[in-house]
């Protein structure tokens, strides 16, 4: 029976109505008034009363003020995320096959014309992110990438600026939140609409997203919300190693979780005592200590299958597995957004570098979905032909009798057409619509 050595006292989902509330009156000025709610908005919000797309002239200034070591990073982690991507893409193809029936039918992979990709700003520059979102999307093969970042006093961040150029982006928007995601769904200052939108946010450009794709605009990628971590250790598992990579996530903002799985109550026991050391030695300890006292749990399970249990019903967003046979779970873990296996790993890597994509599952939404990959931008379209009239016909047959047994007489009828039409008359052994006159 699992047990709580810490629980939290509050939860993320408590605060997203009041955010989706704000975003309905935002979107419905920038519906009413297109361009100019745009700049009003980001004139209050910003500060911003420049250019919204990024000239050649000033992204040149930008990439030149980034450090050429920093470059030589940037370019290390765009080599292993596009290598992944591109093994993704390569997992699915166009195929065509003969049905048993012999209809002839297949699937043509294509990509999105346009994608959106928000790249948050605030307190950090998520230079990574930008990599992840754009750079995805060329592999995948969308020929137009609009991007956008909240501007940091009179441009965005230069770092950003030369991670959106590397990795591909076509245009790039010094614009942030609600606007920014509003201006690429509905085609504002570009002329293109985004048939997706990808990249986190916060809790009011997620809603924004959402609000966005249920208005029949554009696709999404996921809802992103406030990023979270669960570690899996177990009784060898060193407790310096599971605290610090719960802190580094806790950095996030003050509403990220923080968990700790474990069946081992001196561990359990010797983080809960290490966390509060750490949190108070960072530089801004303020955020990770609300994020660990107000969302960090740490639940005591009896055996590593009550572990998984707990585990795939959090469903967390970044999962690592700090244990002695990290296979064992993989192949009975169910519900992650990304797995970091063994203490070589952690969730740093994975939001920074190491190739997987870390735009990934929140609020127990890895029960349904995975994370930002190539198929996202992907369409998969199927088409289909008889290879004659006798296989239409066979196929006409099933599908006009199971048509009536869904009470559908419109699709019987166009099935009972083929029949007669093909086989001048000929009996049926069930009901075939005939109109008189034909």
């Amino acid at each position: 029976m699992m047990e709580f050595l810490k629980k939290a006292s509050t939860s993320a989902e408590q605060h997203s109505s009041e955010a989706r509330k704000i975003v309905e009156g935002i979107l419905a000025d920038i519906r009413a008034n297109g361009e100019d709610a745009v700049r009003a908005i980001a004139k209050k919000f910003d500060k911003w009363d420049q250019d919204f797309v990024l000239s050649p002239e000033k992204k040149s200034r930008l990439i030149a003020s980034v450090p050429e070591k920093t470059k030589r990073d940037v370019r290390f982690a765009y080599e292993q995320i596009t290598a992944f991507a591109k093994a993704q893409r390569d997992s699915i193809k166009d195929f065509e096959m003969v049905t048993p029936a012999g209809v002839r039918a297949g699937q043509r992979v294509i990509p999105m014309d346009v994608a959106g990709c928000y790249v948050p700003g605030g307190r950090f520059a998520h230079t990574c992110s930008a990599l992840m979102s754009i750079a995805t999307a060329k592999v995948a093969g969308v020929p137009f990438v609009i991007a956008a970042t909240p501007p940091r006093g009179d441009s965005i961040d230069p770092s950003v600026c030369y991670a959106m150029d590397l990795a591909g982006a076509d245009i790039i928007l010094e614009m942030g939140g609600v606007q920014a995601v509003a201006t690429m769904a509905y085609g504002l200052f570009t002329g293109k609409r985004a048939n997706i939108l990808a990249g986190p946010g916060n809790a009011f450009v997620a809603e924004a997203k959402a609000s966005l794709a249920a208005e029949g605009l554009c696709g999404i990628d996921l809802f992103a919300g406030p990023s979270e971590i669960a570690v899996i250790a177990d009784k060898n598992a060193d407790p310096m190693t599971v605290a610090i990579d719960l802190l580094s996530q806790g950095e996030h903002g003050t509403n990220s979780p923080v968990w700790l799985f474990s069946d081992s109550r001196e561990l359990c026991e010797r983080v809960l005592e290490i966390m509060p050391k750490l949190i108070a030695d960072m530089p801004d300890p303020a955020t990770p200590a609300k994020s660990w006292e107000e969302y960090g749990e740490i639940i005591l399970c009896e055996s590593r299958e009550e572990v998984v249990s707990v585990s795939d019903q959090y469903a967390p967003e970044h999962l690592e597995v700090l244990v002695d046979d990290p296979e064992w779970w993989l192949n009975n873990l169910s519900s992650y957004g990304s797995l970091f296996m063994s203490e070589f790993s952690t969730v740093t890597h994975g939001d920074k570098c190491s190739g997987p994509n870390h735009i990934l599952p929140t609020k127990k939404a890895a029960h349904f979905s995975g994370g930002l990959n190539v198929h996202k931008y992907l369409k998969i379209l199927t088409y289909q032909e008889p290879a004659d009239e006798r296989t239409s016909c066979l196929v006409s047959e099933y599908a006009s009798r199971l048509s009536r047994v869904e009470g559908m007489e419109g699709h019987a009828r166009a099935c009972d057409w083929r029949l007669t039409k093909y086989n001048p008359g000929k009996t049926w052994d069930f009901k075939v619509y005939q109109h008189p006159e034909y």
